[in-house]
């Protein structure tokens, strides 16, 4: 409690109820079951009720929005004190990736609680994020505190396959709900890395690569397995597969990846060769894994489908391919897909969604970069770019710039990205309660409120 007191000096806002509640809020989510398991298979009902019941506690109106029976949204709006000034998004998805209990050393729908640590699927990818929310907002409703401009919340179903159940669906019908809204901050950024150099630095995204998730189909003659055949649709899928496989993309640079490169170069000491980007990331220690996988497009052949019995050539084969596309990179991408697949291989988008780029000099993002570092002092925060995405595309449609930003103070050791989607999910309890505090200090800051 002491600990408390003193890092809640002069913060009027987050007390001890919202330290708390922060922490019972992720337990409490993470026992929901929110599995989805893509193809419209999925159910966020029960978490979206647990999120409107907390919100219309403290007089929080909730509007709750379902596409299909089951997925279900939850938006809100906090009104601000000026209703001309531009509106800000917080969202959240209330949805998991599948998990095997077997696998994991903790349930990973228990919520369990051990050791100053939080357990189960969600914890990181982000059912943390929608507690943070949830308890920050609460205790501005305790203090009688209304931010100068509006804030939106949604809590969303369906990130973790197409969105078309949750902001895909949202941004398409209920587009009125986001009226104003200018700037989002949802997942993905905002937390520890420790380098080899002793630096700590906060990655804020400020830019995903786009989704080009690919059918390949292949047509050939079908036939006798025992006979020579020209016409092999195996054969020309497989060859294909492989190209595509072995491309190796070139460098390119987007706005947000050479902020990153320059201000990377410069807390370790070395020349920002943009010029030799390769070496320049060689360079950069452990810190270069938040940067390598987005200074190029991608295809990473995935799934493979042909045939049902050994001794018969199919007429046909098919594969997909996980393709990313970095802002601008659309074009390159479709001659570079044409290419490598050939004349015998068709390929079509099995899903699609757009790359986002945010400018690195905005006064949300110096604001991002102040409540981390008051909180963190001697830390550092630099921009970087997603190499996956998130719901801020579909946001995007309605004119809303997107960066990742969901604060957690981490312990070195501590692999935040392969929790991803991982085995032993967790997060912890100080992490949490970090992230409750720079998330109040930014919303109020970036609504032009002082917090010193």
């Amino acid at each position: 409690m002491a600990e408390r007191a003193a890092a809640a000096q002069g913060e009027a806002v987050v007390d001890d109820i919202a330290l708390d509640e922060v922490v019972r809020f992720t337990s409490d989510l993470i026992r929901i079951d929110t599995t989805n398991h893509g193809g419209g298979d999925g159910n966020e009902r029960a978490a979206a009720e647990y999120v409107a019941e907390r919100l219309a506690e403290v007089g929080i109106e909730p509007a709750v929005l379902e596409k299909a029976p089951g997925r279900t949204n939850v938006v809100a709006r906090i009104p601000g004190t000026d209703p001309s000034a531009d509106a800000l998004l917080v969202h959240g998805h209330l949805d998991v990736v599948p998990a095997q209990a077997d696998d994991w050393s903790v349930h990973p729908f228990s919520g369990e609680i051990r050791d100053g640590v939080v357990w189960g699927r969600g914890a990181i990818d982000m059912k943390n994020m929608d507690a943070m929310v949830l308890a920050c907002v609460r205790a501005w409703a305790r203090a009688g505190k209304r931010p100068p401009r509006d804030i939106v919340l949604a809590f969303t179903a369906d990130e973790e396959d197409s969105a078309a159940y949750g902001a895909g669906f949202l941004a398409a019908e209920h587009a009125d709900l986001f009226a104003g809204c200018t700037e989002g901050v949802s997942e993905s950024g905002a937390y520890t890395v420790h380098t080899d150099n002793g630096l700590r630095l906060y990655p804020v995204a400020a830019g995903e690569r786009g989704t080009a998730w690919l059918d390949l189909t292949a047509q050939g003659r079908a036939g006798h397995g025992s006979k020579v055949n020209r016409e092999n649709a195996v054969v020309h899928l497989a060859a294909a597969v492989a190209r595509i496989g072995e491309h190796q993309w070139p460098v390119r640079l987007t706005a947000t990846v050479r902020a990153a490169l320059t201000e990377l170069a410069a807390l370790y000491g070395v020349p920002a060769d943009l010029d030799d980007v390769d070496a320049l990331l060689d360079r950069l220690g452990t810190s270069a894994a938040f940067v390598r996988p987005t200074v190029r497009n991608s295809a990473n052949p995935t799934m493979l489908q042909a045939g049902y019995k050994v001794n018969v050539i199919p007429g046909t084969a098919s594969a997909r391919v996980d393709g990313r596309v970095l802002p601008g990179g659309e074009d390159e991408f479709t001659a570079t897909m044409d290419r490598l697949t050939g004349p015998h291989v068709r390929w079509d988008y099995h899903h699609r969604e757009v790359p986002l780029q945010a400018p690195v000099d905005s006064a949300s993002f110096a604001a991002m970069r102040e409540a981390i570092e008051h909180f963190d002092p001697g830390s550092h925060v630099v921009p970087f770019c997603m190499s996956g995405g998130t719901d801020a595309k579909q946001f995007s449609r309605l004119g809303i710039t997107g960066y990742g930003f969901s604060p957690l103070r981490l312990p070195p050791g501590f692999d935040y990205q392969a929790l991803f989607h991982g085995v032993d999910e967790h997060v912890p309890v100080d992490a949490l309660h970090f992230g409750v505090r720079v998330l109040d200090r930014f919303l109020r800051a970036t609504a032009g409120e002082e917090t010193a």
